[in-house]
């Protein structure tokens, strides 16, 4: 069947090759058997044609274009895609998805091409009503709860059955949408704990996979690998060694960042033990995953539980990251938002094909009115409703500026901080470079944090190369860089402005992609032996929390994760991703290492400086023996030292001033066994030994 294209509001083209008299009659442009005037009537050499008419073509309406005895469909194509279809069918001040109450519920979904569309409710269908903005809209009497719904739309001369992309619940394998009393979801308490209230400069993250964090028979969870799992409280090793939440709170971590906990593809939510995923094939964004549930085959039980998750991690005064994919969908042909608007929420290129910046297959136009409202008001529910305090934006360089502007914005308004980061990469998208949320437009985002690659690869070598070394293990490489690093990137004297605040530095050496740091260090140093290793080990992780920015850590690093080598392990099973809790018994002393240098962050304001004015001011070098990196932070009551001896040999380094200086933390010794000492001008640094010296003042 030839198809004419509504591609601009007022143009149409048409294939006319089976046309055999075009040139002998005139095309006719019916809505509904009303006739709409032609403006002008273009055919090239290809008998491709275009016809302009007069006026926009008002859409959601029954169109044909008749030539000769032809009969076209017209259906919008590139039409959706225009700054004219995006205001006059902007949507964004209507509340899309249900709103319950025990007597009615109303349902709001928006298609505005769409011809006819029905609500299907407990499988009896209901006809909908259109507003002139493209939703639809429809109030059925009586309680609903736990009623399945989905919307019988046409679309495009085709009938589909498509669930609500505003579903907050789903029955197993997003089989269908399900109304929901949320109310009778929240555990006890829920509304009404005092929560965690940490502002950016203060954040400590662990980034953290759900099922990752309990799965292993050794971590003494009775829920293993679901959200359940990290409501235990107390839970240990066989040798009595804390595991789980507790020991996640131990740490002294501010915020657990969670990996995808919405909706996502590839887990059999039945049989998750058959299938493993690290999350980022999003499928509906209200919606908890159902793979982390007890029971997937009760829609209401993943909402509770996933509520009673982060409830008892605010209870151990935590804070909730989640991880969030804005920028693709895992199938974009089956997704809703295609089948209910088909072309829109796409990017595409010039010959109709799908951007794929993400590597996915495609990418989320978050430019487009209707785009944003769908993750600003995803944002809004998983504050509102789950009480989340934070956002990390999978490939943030995807989203637009002005998006991630707009959250930024609405969270201002939130009565608690919520922390945003991203990752700013500039990916090849149809959005101009200056539009994207990437590191070039650090300036004009304000609040938004960023991971630091520069960081990460300054420490233990380049990413995209494996055996590539950096300053901790590769004996300083890179140490003329390191000053940029420790003092968040962002002073004006280093000439290196990449950030204006330094709260806009997530510093890491180590996250869910990629080897993990103690894999990379046998890959980049096989020479050496695993004591070695250990230290240096000890020093990027050092660096990353002593360091001004937010400090990042990934689970298990502190206890020297391994994956086996696995550079991907997105779908590698328990067996590479599991937290290995015996790992961490082995490994306590390194555990307590971690703590300690937590512990000196929080107890000293100079580790996590507000302002680059504030950094100017007290952080300044110290003139070391090249590579020994040497910095002094100087406070109103103490003077800070820190040293950073990333070679095999012992050094002797100076002292900025004299006095009674106290070495409170290294990695060579333990804390109970360092001392205060007089030190006149010089010290011994060890082999691969970070250590920190205070001074009162006065």
């Amino acid at each position: 069947m030839t198809i004419a294209w509504l591609d601009e509001k007022d143009r149409l083209t048409v294939d006319l090759s089976e046309v055999s008299g075009w040139n002998d009659c005139e095309p006719k442009v019916l809505i509904e058997e009303a006739s709409l005037a032609i403006d002008s009537v273009d055919v090239n050499d290809d008998r491709m044609a275009q016809i302009t008419l007069t006026k926009p073509m008002e859409l959601g309406k029954d169109a044909t274009l008749i030539w000769e005895d032809h009969v076209f469909p017209i259906y919008p194509r590139k039409v959706v895609r225009t700054a004219w279809f995006d205001d006059v069918y902007d949507a964004s001040e209507e509340q899309l998805g249900f709103h319950y109450t025990k007597s009615q519920t109303s349902f709001h979904v928006w298609a505005p091409t769409a011809v006819e569309v029905k609500l299907l409710l407990n499988n009896t269908t209901h006809p909908m009503s259109r507003k002139s903005c493209g939703a639809w809209h429809l109030t059925v009497a009586g309680d609903w709860h736990g009623a399945l719904y989905a919307y019988i739309v046409t679309v495009n001369g085709k009938e589909q059955l498509v669930n609500d992309p505003y579903a907050i619940a789903m029955t197993a394998n997003s089989g269908s949408s399900v109304v929901l009393d949320l109310t009778s979801t929240d555990p006890d308490q829920f509304r009404e704990l005092f929560y965690p209230s940490i502002p950016a400069e203060e954040a400590v993250i662990y980034e953290l996979h759900v099922r990752d964090a309990t799965v292993a028979e050794s971590s003494g969870v009775k829920h293993k690998g679901k959200f359940l799992g990290l409501t235990e409280k107390n839970t240990c090793t066989q040798a009595g060694l804390s595991t789980g939440l507790s020991y996640i709170a131990s740490l002294g971590c501010t915020h657990v960042q969670l990996l995808p906990i919405q909706d996502y593809a590839r887990v059999d939510e039945e049989n998750p033990k058959d299938g493993y995923n690290w999350g980022y094939d999003p499928l509906y964004y209200f919606v908890p995953e159902g793979s982390y549930a007890t029971d997937a085959t009760i829609p209401s039980v993943r909402v509770k539980e996933c509520k009673q998750m982060i409830h008892a991690i605010h209870q151990q005064g935590l804070a909730v990251i989640i991880d969030v994919v804005f920028n693709h969908v895992f199938d974009q042909a089956e997704s809703a938002l295609e089948k209910l608007v088909p072309g829109y929420y796409f990017r595409y290129h010039s010959d109709g094909q799908l951007s794929n910046g993400s590597g996915t297959g495609n990418d989320l136009a978050t430019e487009r009115k209707m785009v944003r409202k769908l993750i600003l008001d995803c944002v809004n529910y998983w504050i509102e409703e789950y009480q989340v305090d934070g956002f990390r934006f999978d490939l943030m360089g995807l989203i637009d500026v002005k998006t991630m502007q707009m959250v930024r914005e609405h969270c201002l308004e939130v009565d608690r901080p919520i922390l945003l980061l991203g990752e700013g990469w500039e990916l090849d998208t149809q959005l101009a470079a200056e539009q994207m949320a990437s590191l070039a437009q650090a300036d004009q985002l304000l609040g938004i944090s960023f991971f630091n690659d520069q960081f990460r690869d300054v420490v233990k070598g380049s990413q995209f190369d494996a055996v590539d070394t950096g300053f901790v293990n590769g004996h300083g490489k890179h140490h003329n860089r390191m000053d940029q690093l420790v003092s968040g990137c962002c002073q004006s004297r280093f000439n290196f402005a990449m950030f204006l605040d330094p709260k806009q530095s997530v510093n890491y050496v180590e996250c869910h992609d990629n080897h993990t740091l103690w894999d990379r260090l046998l890959l980049s140093n096989p020479e050496l032996d695993d004591h070695a290793r250990i230290r240096m080990h000890q020093l990027a992780t050092g660096l990353v929390i002593l360091s001004q920015g937010i400090p990042f850590l990934h689970a298990g690093q502190e206890f020297y994760r391994t994956k086996q080598g696995d550079e991907n392990s997105y779908l590698s099973g328990d067996a590479i991703n599991q937290l290995d809790w015996e790992r961490r018994a082995f490994h306590d002393d390194n555990v307590d290492w971690v703590r300690s240098l937590i512990a000196l962050r929080k107890k000293y304001y100079l580790f996590r400086m507000k302002t680059v004015r504030e950094i100017d001011d007290h952080l300044h070098m110290i003139v070391a023996p090249d590579p020994v990196l040497g910095f002094m932070l100087m406070g109103v009551e103490e003077d800070i030292v820190v040293f950073v001896n990333p070679t095999d040999q012992d050094r002797l380094v100076e002292m900025p001033a004299t006095g009674r200086w106290q070495k409170c933390l290294s990695n060579l010794s333990k804390a109970s066994r360092i001392v205060s000492c007089q030190i006149d001008l010089s010290t011994k640094l060890g082999a691969y030994e970070l250590a920190v010296w205070v001074k009162r003042r006065g």
